[in-house]
């Protein structure tokens, strides 16, 4: 049997809806859905063909600044299965990941297709978790990912539970928090706590809305919870007052970085005013520590915001980070995990604003 896969097209829209609504009866992509995807960057989405009919299609999604891909979804004609269509769907689609310069490949797959299970393990894809009640139906889903890149793999990772940020400007917090409890499993993250963490090392002030935190705050939080800390900042003026306009606030701007630097001196808390290198990151994971490192989103969501994220491994091509915002340039709570960063991009993302700030907050325990 000819099996033939290709991009998927406009023409292709009433075929695609009508296989997606005959594979499945929960979790369905809808007809705006596959609009979207047909129109939209940063993914494949591609069909099979047998006797000139679509029989299958696979769509991959590329998540912006980062080296991850996620196969989002699969499906295949009842009367084309059996056939080797998924097959040929799954080698074209890691083909085509692998030609954007992807390293990682990854997907979720119900505990209870087998058959699905037993074809991604054929393909060289290695379970690496779980995820409770995630489909529609709250079937569990098993999560497995590829490496559709070959380097030598000395990945080293700490098990760091990932923790979703309740507001739009709790990521130092909830990154806080990430670390605290990778490092303490008896210290409990919480709401209140995430609130806490936010009025304690809060610059008050942003272009717009309520200030994110100032990464000696977030130091001087942490060792008040009994860990030990260290700060890395490359530049010693006044942190983010670039982002406020009104001279009111950046006086207030001022006087928080001015009180949280006073306040690192009192308590001896090591603030090195010096570039971070990757080195001194991987260094410090090595040795026990968890770091958190500020990032600029603008090459995930074109925003230019700054964005705390918390170090959960390295390999020899890429550093990997737990991301508390899923509305950052994700479709999806899993792909904030583990978010593999190339080592030649980490440098371009881990600096922000005018002044490219590069710092970060070093945890242990």
């Amino acid at each position: 049997m000819n099996i033939s896969t290709r991009d998927a097209r406009l023409s292709d829209l009433d075929a695609l809806v009508g296989l997606e609504n005959a594979c499945f009866d929960t979790d369905r992509l809808s007809r705006r859905s596959f609009k979207h995807w047909l129109s939209t960057e940063h993914r494949a989405l591609l069909v099979a063909q047998v006797a000139d009919a679509i029989a299958g299609y696979i769509l991959i999604i590329y998540h912006p600044g980062t080296r991850l891909a996620r196969i989002y979804s699969l499906a295949v004609s009842q009367q084309s299965r059996g056939l080797g269509v998924a097959k040929a769907l799954m080698t074209a689609g890691e083909q085509a990941a692998r030609e954007d310069g992807r390293l990682y490949l990854r997907l979720e797959v119900s505990v209870d297709n087998t058959p699905a299970i037993k074809l991604y393990e054929t393909l060289g894809f290695q379970k690496f978790g779980i995820y409770r009640d995630y489909y529609e139906d709250h079937r569990d889903a098993l999560r497995y990912q590829k490496r559709i890149r070959r380097y030598p793999d000395t990945l080293q990772h700490r098990s760091v539970y990932w923790l979703r940020q309740t507001t739009p400007f709790t990521c130092g917090p909830a990154s806080l928090m990430m670390a605290m409890h990778g490092l303490n499993r008896s210290y409990q993250p919480s709401q209140e706590e995430e609130i806490n963490l936010w009025r304690e090392a809060t610059t008050i002030f942003m272009t717009s809305g309520h200030g994110g935190c100032h990464p000696i705050g977030l130091a001087l939080a942490a060792k008040r919870r009994q860990f030990s800390v260290e700060v890395w900042i490359n530049n010693t003026g006044t942190l983010f007052i670039d982002g406020v306009r009104n001279e009111e606030k950046k006086h207030i701007v001022e006087l928080v970085d001015d009180s949280f630097k006073r306040q690192a001196n009192e308590q001896g808390i090591a603030v090195h005013y010096a570039n971070i290198s990757q080195d001194d990151l991987i260094a410090a994971f090595k040795t026990g520590g968890i770091p958190l490192v500020l990032i600029s989103t603008f090459r995930m969501d074109r925003k230019k915001a700054p964005h705390w994220v918390v170090m959960s491994g390295f390999d020899d091509d890429c550093l990997y980070m737990h991301d508390p915002d899923p509305e950052v340039g994700r479709q999806s709570e899993l792909d904030c995990q583990f978010i593999p960063i190339a080592r030649e991009d980490f440098d371009r993302m881990s600096c922000f604003g005018k002044t490219r700030l590069r710092t970060a907050v070093i945890l242990r325990f």
